[in-house]
């Protein structure tokens, strides 16, 4: 397993690398029974240090976690319990999805677009325009004109709507792109403000409602 131990602008110690490194081994070897890669982030605000972090395990899984305390140690800690609260909730699922052989044989990529809103001109003759303003002519005749500023590419997984669910609540994420396993569609799970889950479906429609 890959794990990566750094702090941003402070030193940390070998005890709690070491620390950190054993107990995601453990969490792999528990739910996974593979290598997975790790990345741990550790910073300090004001009077308190916050831990950050981001696991990658088998199929696509994603894992999350926040925390911050007096002390480095105790920092990671929040985090850590932050990642075990949801596995214990998908345990056995987690489990099974990890072990699982992925459905397609060859995965399926889109792009996925940073955009800095702004209220800029539009491109002067001669001046290459950005590939949003290209592909958007709509867009770029409303102004305000969006800015890329970041792109990459981003999968979407087959998934069923609970597993979907899963990856969406492990990651911490506000939005989980898929494409239904059922029906073939692209769907979108999305957090909402009330803090329920969010479902875009385009197979459903307007008086036919069943799911």
């Amino acid at each position: 397993m890959h794990i990566s131990v750094a702090g941003k602008q402070i030193d940390l110690s070998d005890a709690l690398k070491h620390r950190v490194s054993a107990h995601l081994d453990r969490i792999s070897e528990k739910y996974f029974g593979q290598a997975m890669e790790a990345r741990v982030t550790f910073s300090r605000a004001r009077s308190f240090f916050t831990c950050d972090i981001n696991l990658h395990a088998s199929r696509g899984l994603t894992l999350r976690g926040e925390g911050e305390a007096a002390d480095a140690h105790s920092a990671f800690d929040d985090a850590a319990e932050h990642i075990a609260r949801r596995l214990r909730r998908y345990h056995r699922k987690a489990t099974n999805h990890g072990h699982m052989k992925t459905r397609q044989q060859v995965p399926e990529f889109g792009r996925s677009y940073v955009l800095r809103p702004g209220m800029t001109t539009p491109a002067a003759a001669g001046e290459e325009e950005s590939p949003l303003e290209e592909e958007d002519s709509a867009l770029a005749s409303a102004g305000p004109y969006a800015t890329i500023i970041a792109e990459r590419p981003a999968e979407i997984p087959t998934l069923s709507v609970s597993e979907a669910v899963m990856r969406l609540d492990l990651a911490d994420s506000q939005i989980q792109l898929f494409r239904n396993s059922r029906t073939d569609t692209v769907n979108v799970l999305y957090r909402r403000p009330d803090g329920n889950i969010g479902w875009l479906d385009p197979t459903v429609r307007a008086g036919n409602q069943t799911v």
